[in-house]
């Protein structure tokens, strides 16, 4: 006899709500996230992404005009972050916002690489991610930060506690 029960897919009216609630937390209830203008682009589980604009507050180098290196790696961070959320909203589908916030109180990074491509010369950048595994505890994801002509600026792995 089969017990299994099949999984009950939340209604698109909870998915909209849980994309309001996490596009509040990322853009807006992380400060540093709001001080670097990130904002969610895309909740594609196969890639989610993230964006922002250049703006003089985070240049690295004032001769140059780029972008610095620490907020390279936070928009990798962040976008790493956000792909191992909304892998966790499809794998919990059946859980509403409530419960699935609650899940990120035992959330965070435990390890990250970033690799330096190239200058970060733009007027505006996209942060892609792909959750490479997402186990019990800790999800694995690979990261890029892409400038506004599609030119490759950095890469990132990293490792994120999720229970």
């Amino acid at each position: 006899m089969d017990h299994s029960i099949a999984a009950v897919r939340r209604s698109p009216k909870e998915q909209a709500n849980i994309e309001a609630t996490f596009t509040e937390i990322f853009e807006h209830r992380f400060s540093f996230n709001e001080v670097i203008g990130l904002r969610i682009e895309s909740f594609d589980p196969a890639s989610p992404c993230l964006t922002f604009d250049m703006r003089p507050e985070l240049v690295g180098s004032y001769l140059h005009n780029r972008l610095h290196g620490g907020v390279i790696a936070t928009a990798l961070d962040t976008v790493g972050g956000f792909a191992v959320a909304v892998a966790i909203t499809e794998k919990y589908a059946h859980e509403t916002t409530e419960q699935i916030v609650a899940r990120f109180g035992r959330f965070g990074t435990i390890d990250l690489r970033v690799d330096y491509l190239r200058q970060g010369i733009g007027r505006s950048f996209h942060a892609s991610a792909k959750v490479v595994r997402l186990g019990g505890r800790i999800a694995s994801v690979q990261m890029e930060l892409n400038n506004d002509a599609g030119l490759l600026i950095a890469t990132g792995t990293a490792a994120y506690i999720i229970s």
